[in-house]
């Protein structure tokens, strides 16, 4: 599958190109995009998205009601779940304006998630924390709550090396430490519930599934919720803060410094949540990361092995609410354009495997830190 780097990805890049205004259509190729798996309240015209009003004009109005001057240069960058443009500045370098996806998340909760990086850059941790402006790093144009962040350069790490792996464990080892004990007051739990439970249920509920694959995948997922169930339950832990989100896409590395960005996932949760993502390849290859990122991790924190029981329930889960998040999106018209495999039956017909091949290593021996 070909690699699309997140907004975060792109800062490298030549200066911004002109803003193309050409409307984005939904792809409505029968052959990739079959709307008749759809509920008809699942089907909307793009125009009624509310990130249709997202105009290069509305996303500069917005920028310079901050007091910004801009030189009318911007580029969209590759995010889907939020937009996200690089912005001209006038004789200054250009800046990046994220706009939130309306209705996903409180004002408390986008708060929490800016304190959280603040205390994280307060500790010296290398992350991309939101801009203070006008005393504030909320703000809000015409029904849109908006950040602005400064271009941050670097590339996704390389994580074959020994030594980066255990950096990033040292970085993460730090924003746990800073955590502490604390949790969330307004933001998400990470729960069976969240990812796996409602994922499921949203995909039963709207038809997403065709008649030929609904027996297998709702056998299958029931069956796996009451695996995962069991293994989650059976081990405890303290949840702390957590970037949510820690996959090598939201590590920019540059000058020897793992710089974390996009804490738009942020939760409390169990700690192996942000360190399992960095583990791919066979089971000695993840075994071999495995002590390299925990050697990190404990010259700041001490992590319970414990907790190594929980990765391929995290890897299920993950799987699980990430097609239901493709469902979920499908009426923003950015999803058919960028995503035209999903929703195709191929793709069910693979993920529905792939669910097969996790439900048995539920059963394997977890990854041990020593042999």
């Amino acid at each position: 599958m070909k690699f699309e780097p997140e907004w975060h990805q792109i800062f490298l890049l030549p200066p911004p190109l002109l803003a193309n205004t050409r409307q984005v259509k939904p792809c409505y190729n029968a052959r990739v995009f079959n709307r008749s798996f759809i509920k008809p309240s699942l089907r909307t015209n793009h125009l009624d998205h509310p990130y249709a009003k997202l105009t290069p004009d509305f996303v500069l109005d917005a920028v310079e009601s901050l007091g910004l001057l801009s030189d009318s240069r911007i580029l969209t960058l590759n995010s889907y779940e939020n937009r996200v443009y690089q912005v001209g500045i006038e004789d200054k370098t250009p800046l990046i304006v994220k706009f939130y996806r309306p209705q996903r998340w409180t004002t408390e909760a986008i708060m929490e998630e800016h304190q959280f990086t603040k205390a994280l850059l307060d500790n010296d941790i290398s992350v991309v924390p939101p801009l203070e402006i006008n005393s504030k790093t909320l703000h809000e144009y015409e029904g849109f709550r908006f950040t602005m962040f400064k271009r941050q350069g670097g590339h996704a790490p390389e994580i074959e090396f020994p030594d980066t792996l255990f950096r990033i464990g040292r970085n993460i080892g730090r924003i746990h430490q800073t955590s502490g004990t604390d949790t969330f007051k307004h933001r998400k739990h990470f729960s069976m519930e969240a990812m796996a439970i409602n994922s499921r249920q949203f995909l039963l509920d709207n038809d997403f599934l065709s008649l030929s694959l609904l027996k297998a995948y709702e056998t299958l997922s029931a069956d796996l919720i009451d695996k995962m169930s069991t293994i989650w339950k059976g081990v405890d832990y303290t949840p702390i803060k957590l970037h949510g989100d820690c996959h090598i896409g939201n590590i920019l590395w540059r000058d020897e410094l793992a710089y974390f960005v996009d804490f738009d996932d942020c939760c409390n949760g169990p700690a192996i949540q942000d360190l399992w993502l960095m583990l791919s390849g066979d089971h000695a290859l993840k075994t071999k990361q495995l002590v390299e990122l925990i050697e990190g991790y404990e010259e700041f924190c001490t992590f319970d092995p414990a907790q190594l029981r929980l990765v391929e329930t995290l890897r299920t889960m993950r799987m699980m609410h990430y097609s239901a998040w493709l469902a979920r999106r499908w009426t923003d018209p950015a999803f058919p354009m960028h995503f035209p495999w999903f929703n195709t039956e191929r793709f069910w017909s693979e993920h529905i495997l792939e669910l097969r091949e996790q439900f048995a290593l539920l059963d394997e021996a977890p990854l041990k830190l020593f042999p």
